[in-house]
């Protein structure tokens, strides 16, 4: 597959041109209200990752409560207190990570950003003469855009999970951080294997299965580069842990000569005894779970009296934006561990789903470290794509207060002027009529006015107790259409509840 040079641009997108296929990235700064209206308007999509992440949301909550009991709470405790310990110390456990990886017989190496990462994995690749390449999921290279790139050299670059082989087949991009393919049915990938492998169309999962596995067990006989992500770096013993539930990150990293690691600097751990904490939460808040299938720690190269592994370990340990959030007021963001359980529970996320946010991390997560790690002003949409009901809060593992750094990233908005200027002087006079009585119940008799004469309009009318709503609008005016898109508006009882409060305390005396 090779790179095509040139690029087309559009409002919402940027297309880059591989292959005969465009690759969309957002066009800055990022608009979501185009994405969100198409999602809220697929019932296909609202079915599939609704039910899905229900699934998920409610198994976790079930296997926690069996496994820790009245201890979830503690667990949580603690597992964020490890990672926001590491990231205290954060130089300490990185230099103690080199060295022991190195001794190990690893090389590290250390990548400001992600051209940096790739360029430093393109180098590998030629040094090696490397032309194909299987590929374990990774959302760090998913960030670093890695595979176009290894393409344009000439390196077939395969994934190797089974939803990110369909992703890949279908030229598309992940939706979820734990299931890439939470948008898509077995009728698609029936369709893409057929298009893609020529194999007979098909729905049932077994024989899907089998046709992935087929075709995938070749590449890794014949593959010569293995690249991966890292769930932990173990920093007592230079170790890169994988938690998969397929068994393909072990065959990328054990079955061709090279092994590359793309790892976030974030993803520190002191030693083994804090592993095990992070296992248990990972594996329940991610997937319901005891443990994954599948955990590989990989402790530098193959040794002479070992049967398999490979001949060199590179890992990557990326910046890319993660030193930023280090600061102090900040620092607890990263501790994140990729479980997906914030995206699970959160209401919207399951009704836009998660290409709507325009990168790599979606749901609330995404919505917090992307304006971090791109820039708030290229993404002014996503701190504002949350209820703040606290769901996410709830399922943390690792208690990352999201609503609250969402709320300091809406503050900054305004105080940096990124919101519109319509929006500030919106909300600045909605400010002021609710500071003073006065002003206050005038805003709310003008409200109660106009949202009845648009009742009537729509047949509306209310009828009995004047205390009681009757009936729904559903198209409101100006700045609250927004509301009536998706949802009818109550309309306006005829007293408001300071008259009924009055009339029976009255009553009362």
């Amino acid at each position: 597959m090779s790179t095509n040079a040139h690029a087309t641009e559009s409002s919402q997108t940027v297309a880059l041109t591989v292959d005969g296929h465009d690759i969309l990235f957002p066009a800055l700064p990022y608009d979501i209200r185009a994405r969100a209206r198409s999602s809220t308007g697929d019932p296909q999509l609202q079915q599939f990752v609704n039910s899905a992440t229900l699934l998920k949301h409610t198994g976790r909550i079930k296997v926690c409560g069996e496994v820790f009991g009245s201890n979830y709470e503690a667990m949580r405790h603690l597992g964020g207190d490890i990672k926001q310990h590491t990231l205290d110390h954060l130089d300490f456990y990185l230099d103690q990570f080199v060295e022991r990886a190195t001794d190990a017989g690893a090389q590290v190496h250390f990548a400001t950003d992600g051209n940096r990462a790739n360029e430093i994995c393109l180098q590998i690749a030629r040094d090696n003469n490397c032309k194909l390449c299987v590929k374990s999921k990774s959302m760090v290279t998913e960030e670093t855009h890695l595979v176009p790139e290894l393409e344009s050299l000439g390196v077939e670059t395969v994934e190797t999970d089974l939803g990110e082989f369909i992703i890949q087949l279908d030229h598309d991009a992940p939706s979820h951080i734990v299931q890439p393919m939470i948008h898509k049915d077995r009728r698609a990938v029936g369709r893409a294997f057929e298009r893609e492998l020529g194999t007979e169309y098909c729905e049932d999962a077994t024989s899907l299965a089998r046709v992935a596995r087929k075709h995938l067990r070749e590449k890794f006989r014949q593959a010569d580069l293995g690249i991966s992500g890292g769930n932990f770096l173990i920093a007592e013993s230079g170790s890169v842990v994988i938690c998969t539930n397929e068994g393909n990150g072990r065959l990328c990293t054990s079955a061709p000569r090279v092994h590359v690691a793309f790892v976030g600097i974030e993803k520190l751990i002191p030693n083994l005894e804090h592993l095990s904490v992070l296992l248990k939460l990972l594996a329940r808040s991610s997937t319901a779970q005891p443990l994954t299938c599948y955990t590989h720690i990989i402790t530098g190269p193959r040794r002479t009296d070992e049967p398999d592994g490979p001949e060199q370990v590179h890992i990557i340990l990326v910046d890319n934006g993660r030193s930023e959030i280090l600061k102090p007021e900040t620092r607890e963001m990263l501790r994140c561990i990729r479980c997906g359980a914030c995206l699970n529970s959160c209401p919207v996320y399951r009704k836009i789903g998660g290409h709507a946010y325009g990168s790599v991390y979606s749901g609330p997560i995404g919505a917090l470290i992307t304006p971090m790690f791109k820039g708030l002003a290229n993404y002014p949409d996503l701190p504002h794509a949350s209820s703040l009901c606290g769901a996410c809060y709830e399922a943390c593992p690792v208690k990352i207060d999201i609503p609250k750094y969402l709320v300091k990233l809406r503050v900054e908005l305004v105080k940096r002027r990124i919101t519109k200027l319509s929006d500030r002087v919106f909300f600045k006079i909605w400010a002021a009529t609710l500071r003073y009585p006065v002003t206050y119940r005038l805003g709310g008799f003008l409200q109660k006015l106009i949202f009845r004469l648009k009742a009537r309009t729509q047949g509306q009318l209310d009828s009995g107790d004047p205390y009681v709503s009757r009936g729904w609008i559903s198209d409101m005016p100006g700045p609250v259409r927004g509301w009536t898109d998706e949802r009818d508006m109550p309309t306006p009882t005829a007293r408001s509840f300071r008259d009924w409060w009055r009339n029976e305390h009255e009553n009362s005396e």
